[in-house]
């Protein structure tokens, strides 16, 4: 397996290095403002759309493992956010520590926690029903999170901007999946057509999150040094979350594809559902800057993810090949 970023991360730098050279002005502010909403709107719709309620229900009877994924999504991760901001071990700008803990307090993702669960011979059907309902819970829990943990200017975490997430986001979601039924063959049969929209989409929100950074002088406070920084605490923030599910699964008793999928749901953090919050829940100005650990994050996390998922595999494969042999000699 290549250790490479994939063609939708080098497509989102590509997207940053345009808005820092080309960012929108003028009348283009508020019409490319219109159409983002929009576009988060078709995002969420989709996702709804693609969300099929028998893989919800087959999964949803594994109370203990979706239990502990919330814990680690909403509890752990936030714990070790706070406990970092108030460490402060790096003299770096303060929005990057906010930015860490914003991170933590997000949902899981949805589509690679179930692909990585379904690559190791996880419970696919437990990851299904544990990253959607992760997603769903995260448009409530997160902005309170945000109006908890986080200091930033503004009414963040608000009734308002609660209201607006819901208006945004949740009505969208809803009414894609109550159209299911009418378009849910559709939808299957242009999955990756889908895929393109959601990536779509959220270029569109980095584009214009991040042009109104630079704008606002974002890489005055972000240099060469500030990036390490964000690589060096993402892949430490990832291997505690992701040692701390592998021990909790086994000391909890949980089979070997619970555990793999302990390990790969409460371990995520979603750019889908987070850079379009953002969007929504701080100041234009300082919104690139918010999501710039996200957006590092979220590579490092599915390199990483792709690694342990493929040796999970290998693991289950040298099993089955050593009964396959003990039986044959038998």
């Amino acid at each position: 397996m290549k250790f490479l970023p994939d063609r939708f991360t080098l497509t989102l730098v590509a997207t940053v290095l345009l808005a820092s050279f080309l960012p929108a002005r003028g009348e283009f502010v508020g019409w490319l403002h219109g159409l983002t909403v929009a576009a988060i709107a078709l995002l969420f719709f989709m996702h709804g759309a693609k969300l099929s309620r028998e893989a919800i229900l087959a999964g949803s009877n594994n109370w203990r493992l979706h239990l502990w994924v919330m814990c680690s999504t909403f509890i752990i991760f936030p714990v070790l956010g706070v406990l970092f901001k108030w460490w402060a071990p790096v003299n770096v700008s303060p929005e990057l520590y906010t930015g860490f803990i914003y991170l933590c307090i997000l949902p899981a993702t949805v589509q690679s926690a179930i692909a990585f669960t379904s690559l190791a011979g996880g419970n696919v059907a437990a990851a299904v029903c544990s990253a959607s309902a992760s997603s769903l819970l995260g448009i409530f829990v997160s902005p309170l999170l945000v109006g908890l943990l986080m200091n930033v200017h503004g009414d963040t975490g608000g009734l308002q901007q609660v209201g607006t997430i819901v208006l945004q986001l949740l009505v969208p979601f809803i009414a894609g999946h109550l159209s299911r039924p009418l378009i849910g063959k559709w939808v299957e049969r242009h999955r990756k057509l889908i895929g393109k929209t959601d990536q779509t989409s959220i270029l569109l929100v980095v584009y214009t999150a991040f042009g109104e950074a630079v704008t606002h002088g974002i890489w005055h406070q972000v240099g060469v040094g500030s990036l390490v920084f964000i690589v060096v605490v993402s892949l430490v923030l990832l291997t505690l979350v992701l040692v701390m599910n592998t021990y909790m699964a086994r000391w909890l008793g949980f089979s070997k594809p619970d555990e793999i999928t302990i390990v790969f749901c409460g371990s995520k953090k979603s750019l889908a559902n987070g850079i379009p919050m953002a969007n929504i829940l701080f100041p234009a100005a300082t919104v690139g800057i918010m999501v710039l650990p996200l957006m590092i994050f979220h590579q490092i996390q599915l390199m990483a993810c792709a690694v342990l998922a493929k040796r999970y595999q290998q693991k289950q494969q040298e099993k089955q090949t050593m009964l396959s042999t003990e039986t044959s000699q038998g």
